[in-house]
């Protein structure tokens, strides 16, 4: 399965598109000789997507149909189309393609011309029949209790997956494409409870962001809220009535999402709070002020609102933060030197003459603090330095090693490493009366000792890395 890189690197040729004149049997013939099963129909002048023709369309649409095949394609391909940037992620495009039950998805250039088309097969190493089943009942949900069963039976099929033993990295991605699709089925159920009340949202560009672990696409089982909203006012709009309004319906939201499994924050990192229902100008001014100041509170948020990606409504409006941020960031030594120095104040418990150092009052390792947190938090810091538009610590670390020419298989030595350390978590989650991310040394058989060891050891190698970027 591709990792949650940029769409771009899954095209494997130049696009094929025809004009909206030409006929269906042109079409035809140019997907037989390219050996496609589908063509791009575009505005000739522009090059931009106006719809798409599949060879399924040809046989459903002309050919059972006993139409023509000499007509004009502009009359039977599907219009609207579902179309991605070259830099969205692989994830982005799993997501559309579940929730709009498609096969194909347009990936356009920054200009929004035709660059190519992908595929289910392409997104998808193999398809789960109980992922697709999963799908549909979570978009057939009608109400907020059975939204909420649906997704109890995600976190049930993710538990058997676990004691399956798959892994860790392909069931994350697994929970996010579904988690994702439950919270975009609370959305729309709130939106259309307020619409129903005559509580129309305001008529501005919106978009719901989730942050920390769902925003790297590394949920577990154990997961609660980090998201937050961001909007773009109209020339003249009051921003502070346009929060007032839409405060409500984050808060209900937040509620639905509750009652379906995903435990409020405690930290307040939520739609709901004013602090983070922000438009454009602002949470560019929020992410400026952290790397302006760089004080141990900044740099906690620069943990958790640093991994963002948009969930629903107008995805534009993430992708232009995102691109700010990358921009400004990477513009910004002192601030990342400061973050590599805060990621490197603690290291991986190994010990000089025991293999863990364990806590002395519970003799046991913290798998997300200790564990997964090395990782996470230096991948983040390439990611901001190199401009990388990656969001899972897989995938960062993947084009970090690309970007820095590391030598062959290290990056996914790495990957491999934090893959462990994930799957101990998930496996621990599973466990009755277990602590979820705790683990005793003693628990561990000494294959998994072993492995847990050479985890930690390629974190170290990770944050020496780190070290010697920022000359720390």
């Amino acid at each position: 399965m591709p990792s949650s890189g940029e769409l771009a690197g899954l095209l494997r040729r130049p696009p094929l598109h025809v004009p909206p004149d030409v006929s269906v049997r042109h079409a035809l013939e140019r997907m037989v000789a390219e050996r496609v099963g589908s063509v791009v129909v575009s505005d000739p002048a522009t090059l931009r997507p106006l719809g798409i023709l599949t060879q399924r369309d040809v046989v459903e649409r002309v050919v059972l149909a006993a139409g023509d095949l000499d007509e004009a394609v502009a009359g039977v391909m599907t219009g609207g189309v579902v179309a991605l940037p070259l830099d969205a992620g692989a994830h982005q495009a799993r997501l559309l393609l579940a929730r709009h039950d498609l096969r194909h998805l347009v990936v356009v250039d920054h200009a929004g011309r035709v660059a190519g088309v992908v595929s289910r097969e392409d997104l998808y190493a193999s398809r789960r029949a109980r992922a697709g089943d999963l799908v549909e009942l979570i978009q057939a949900a009608g109400t907020v209790e059975a939204l909420a069963a649906a997704s109890r039976q995600v976190r049930e099929e993710a538990g058997a997956m676990v004691d399956r033993g798959d892994g860790a990295e392909r069931i994350s991605e697994w929970i996010a494409i579904l988690n994702d699709l439950v919270v975009i089925a609370a959305i729309e159920l709130v939106e259309a409870e307020f619409a129903g009340a005559g509580r129309e949202l305001p008529l501005v560009r919106w978009c719901w962001l989730a942050f920390g672990s769902e925003g790297r696409l590394e949920q577990t089982l154990a997961t609660d809220q980090d998201n937050g909203l961001i909007f773009a006012p109209d020339d003249g709009d009051d921003v502070d009535q346009l929060r007032a309004r839409f405060l409500p319906f984050a808060r209900r939201v937040n509620a639905v999402l509750d009652l379906c499994g995903f435990p409020l924050c405690t930290g307040g990192v939520m739609a709901s709070n004013p602090k983070w229902c922000l438009s454009l100008a602002e949470w560019r001014g929020c992410f400026a002020e952290w790397m302006s100041a760089a004080s141990a509170g900044d740099l906690l948020n620069s943990t958790i609102f640093f991994d963002f990606r948009p969930l629903a409504g107008d995805w534009t409006l993430a992708t232009a933060l995102k691109r700010w941020l990358l921009q400004v960031a990477a513009d910004n030594p002192l601030f990342l030197r400061f973050m590599a120095a805060n990621a490197l104040a603690s290291g991986p418990p190994l010990g000089r003459i025991r293999d863990f150092v364990v806590d002395r009052h519970t003799g046991r390792l913290d798998l997300k603090r200790d564990g997964s947190r090395p990782f996470v938090d230096a991948a983040r810091i390439y990611a901001l330095a190199l401009g990388l538009t990656e969001t899972s610590t897989a995938g960062r670390l993947r084009a970090a090693g690309v970007a820095l020419r590391w030598a062959g298989g290290e990056s996914e030595a790495l990957v491999e490493a934090l893959n462990f350390i994930q799957q101990l978590r998930l496996r621990r989650q599973r466990m009755p009366g277990s602590e979820a991310n705790q683990v005793s040394p003693d628990e561990l058989n000494e294959l998994e000792r072993a492995f847990l060891k050479e985890s930690f050891r390629q974190a170290r190698k990770l944050q020496q890395k780190l070290q010697l970027h920022y000359q720390l």
